[in-house]
């Protein structure tokens, strides 16, 4: 390898274009008849000439000077850079100083017109085709079928490789000598995979996806797979020739990728951090979901080797692992366990894309929001107002206040009074909306949302508002209504007003799990004595209520016909696994803002959590679960 090595370098110093130029000694320098250049650029002790000042003929320290010779000179073009040997670059300076050009009392009638210097630009296109069709391509062919075949696999693709680097047409003769070679050469199925990958690169970038040579290497790559001899680095190389030139149509290229994917998942427990974080991109370029299998293995692998994973890496890692829509617990774990300690002097894209991750997975960790929230408090001032608003909206969304809120929401009101017109309308909306799931509620800020001027700016582009924003916008006026009775402010326009927060993606309730509903609905119709209930109820706020019973002033249930004398109300929540975080029992934030604002609506709530619910194994100790929730209230409606 060491001669494919020397040749790769010949072929490209041979490709490299060379500027002439030559040395000036120092008496040429001294008795320069076009006088003392200005201007002059010195870098390494080289002097590059430009503009030369014409002056007279005139002898310099009493040197007599030839006029032919000067007109000679004169004509004759600049060198580029000129070595004055023994002067520091002070001294240059110092001379160019002393030198001084003065204006020519008498012209000069015998001097050639001068033309101003221009550098000569570097044609390198000219010098590549000059180089083919020259013998030096022949030539290094012909010594590369004398070498081992990987070596002379890897000395086409790297001739094939400075054929494409400096833009060669692929319909050159020598090019197409080149890939016949390659194309006979990949009949022998010797080959190692690095190289085929090599050549598999080089072939995509002359010729696409649909190159001859980019089939015979996958052909290739795919007899090399059935042998099931690949190395985790091979596996990661083929996995980046495959995002390049993967066609979904193709039956063969599906059928490769399947089995690299098994043969990957035998060689997971072998993957360095690197190479985990490489095949984790290549699958998100290929955007193959299938290979789900393989992406939890990845995953786990991932938590093995976090402490290994740069932060940049643990970037990549995450954001392909959110794409593709995977989680691994013991993944959590191990970001619990080295992310706290990685925050402080991190890129504040690591934080904000970590928090990104937890809020998609609906983790709530401790360890990481403390952290998060601790060196937003000491380096908020140095995070983009997009990296802001992810880590808040995220704290706020999953319902965590951190130990030190106090201070974060001090810092967070700093950095909006001096950075409010910085941030986007629709992240400033979902920095104010998250803030009151934590019951923190920026009244400051709220004239500003609602006043006429930044409803514009939402519509900018011309487009109308969409729901989510109309819906956050709604509950932030729900907020200042129901929870901040002092604020006097400036209110949302009520033909802004959203009618109903549920919608298709679930942003503010999510929707009655219709499995909890048939567990508790006989053991709730016997405990009232009948479907004395409704469910699905929409309020005038727009919320949603599961199960709505009605009662009377003496607090007794009313059957569905005598609602209109109804004197209380209470909603049931069933309460499923999707309204909690996924690692504890915390409601979502958008699920305890409803709760707040049912209650404050006149609305007694009551949660039937899943998890509660669950346990209990026969229907008379559903019955009296249900009893213990609902009759207590009752009892002290009857008390009230």
């Amino acid at each position: 390898m060491k001669s494919i090595a020397c040749i790769s370098t010949s072929v490209r110093t041979a490709c490299q274009h060379t500027s002439a130029c030559f040395s000036l000694n120092r008496a040429l320098i001294r008795s320069s008849p076009v006088g003392i250049c200005t201007n002059a650029v010195f870098a390494s002790k080289t002097v590059v000439a430009q503009q030369p000042c014409v002056t007279g003929v005139r002898a310099f320290h009493g040197t007599h000077v030839n006029t032919a010779a000067v007109q000679h000179v004169s004509a004759a073009p600049l060198p580029i850079p000129v070595y004055v040997p023994g002067k520091s670059e002070n001294e240059l300076n110092q001379l160019g100083r002393r030198m001084t050009p003065k204006t020519a009392t008498r012209s000069a009638p015998h001097l050639s017109p001068y033309s101003p210097y221009t550098k000569p630009q570097s044609n390198t296109a000219v010098n590549i085709h000059s180089l083919f069709e020259g013998e030096v391509i022949q030539e290094l062919c012909t010594r590369l079928t004398h070498f081992p075949i990987n070596d002379r696999a890897e000395g086409l693709a790297t001739l094939l490789g400075a054929c494409v680097e400096f833009g060669v047409d692929g319909r050159n003769p020598l090019v197409s000598r080149l890939i016949n070679e390659c194309l006979e050469l990949l009949s022998n199925r010797d080959i190692r995979v690095a190289q085929l990958c090599h050549l598999g690169e080089v072939a995509y970038a002359l010729e696409g996806r649909q190159s001859a040579m980019v089939t015979e290497v996958l052909d290739s790559i795919g007899a090399v797979l059935e042998e099931d001899i690949v190395s985790p680095s091979e596996a990661v190389r083929v996995y980046s020739l495959l995002a390049l030139c993967y066609q979904p149509a193709s039956q063969r290229q599906t059928l490769l990728l399947s089995t690299l994917h098994r043969h990957t998942q035998r060689l997971v427990h072998r993957l360095k951090a690197r190479q985990v974080s490489d095949i984790l991109q290549s699958l998100l370029k290929l955007q193959h979901r299938q290979a789900i299998s393989l992406v939890l293995r990845l995953s786990h692998r991932a938590s093995r080797v976090f402490k290994a994973f740069s932060n940049n890496e643990v970037i990549k890692v995450l954001s392909a692992l959110m794409i593709l829509g995977q989680h691994d617990e013991e993944l959590l774990a191990a970001m619990e366990k080295h992310v706290p300690g990685r925050l402080g002097k991190c890129d504040p894209e690591l934080i904000s894309t970590v928090m990104e991750y937890c809020l998609q997975t609906r983790c709530r960790s401790e360890p990481i929001f403390e952290a998060v929230a601790e060196n937003f408090v000491l380096h908020a001032e140095r995070h983009t107002t997009l990296q802001i608003a992810k880590q808040i909206v995220a704290m706020g969304r999953l319902n965590y206040l951190p130990q030190c809120s106090n201070q974060m929401f001090k810092k967070l009101e700093s950095i909006l009074s001096s950075r409010f017109s910085q941030f986007q309308p629709r992240s400033l909306i979902e920095v104010l909306h998250a803030c009151i799931h934590l019951e923190r509620f920026p009244l400051n800020y709220m004239s500003k949302v609602f006043s006429p001027y930044f409803l514009q700016r939402l519509q900018a582009q011309g487009e109308p508002l969409d729901k989510n924003a109309l819906g956050q916008l709604t509950q932030l006026h729900l907020s200042t209504s129901l929870e901040c009775s002092h604020y006097w402010g400036p209110r949302l326009p009520f033909f802004l007003h959203v009618k109903r927060f549920s919608s298709v993606d679930q942003a503010f309730e999510t929707p009655m799990e219709s499995l909890l509903y048939k567990q508790v609905k006989r053991p709730l119709t016997q405990l009232l004595g009948g479907k004395f209930y409704s469910t699905s109820i929409f309020t005038h706020s727009g919320y949603t209520v599961d199960v709505e019973i009605c009662l009377d002033e003496e607090g007794f249930v009313l059957p569905l016909s005598q609602w209109d004398h109804t004197y209380r109300r209470m909603a049931l929540c069933l309460d499923g696994q999707n309204r909690f975080c996924s690692n504890t029992q915390h409601l979502l934030g958008k699920e305890a803002t409803k709760r707040r604002h049912l209650r404050r609506m006149g609305y007694e709530v009551v949660q039937i959590p899943y998890f509660e619910f669950e346990k209990l194994r026969t229907h008379r100790e559903q019955v009296q679960y249900l009893h213990s929730k609902i009759f207590p209230t009752i009892f002290k409606f009857n008390h009230s």
